[in-house]
């Protein structure tokens, strides 16, 4: 049997990779990051989202790779109501939340939002535990 331990990168395809940077970093405060090549990505903690462009895939790559198809969710240590100002003052649509959600470790509160490419990003944090 074979033993995962992590997701080390997730690729995401865009439409324009300049304007993916951009809402990365000064949205999520995500790191741009430049590999050999000109691939452009970003990271945060220990994982990376590497930006493809549609016009520009690079093999292999998903059967249908399209920008506006994935389905994120990222954990952060900031309250909500932080996250919430921090959107509304950048103009960025909440899609709804917040909302009470299951997390790959348990009960999280999350706001959901879109990309510039209309990906699904989930923005939690895991709720305090009950004492």
């Amino acid at each position: 049997m074979i033993n995962i331990d992590r997701v080390d990168h997730l690729v995401l395809t865009v439409a324009d990779v300049d304007r993916a940077v951009q809402f990365y970093e000064q949205i999520l405060g995500m790191t741009p990051v430049t590999f050999p090549g000109e691939r452009r990505a970003v990271s945060f903690g220990g994982q990376t989202l590497k930006l493809h462009a549609a016009s520009e895939l690079v093999e292999p790559t998903a059967t249908h790779p399209v920008p506006g198809s994935a389905n994120l969710c990222f954990v952060t240590t900031n309250a909500l109501s932080e996250v919430q100002e921090h959107l509304r003052a950048n103009e960025v649509w909440i899609e709804e939340g917040p909302v009470s959600r299951i997390g790959s470790q348990g009960p999280i509160t999350s706001l959901y939002l879109r990309d510039p490419d209309g990906n699904l990003i989930e923005i939690a944090r895991y709720d305090e535990p009950e004492e």
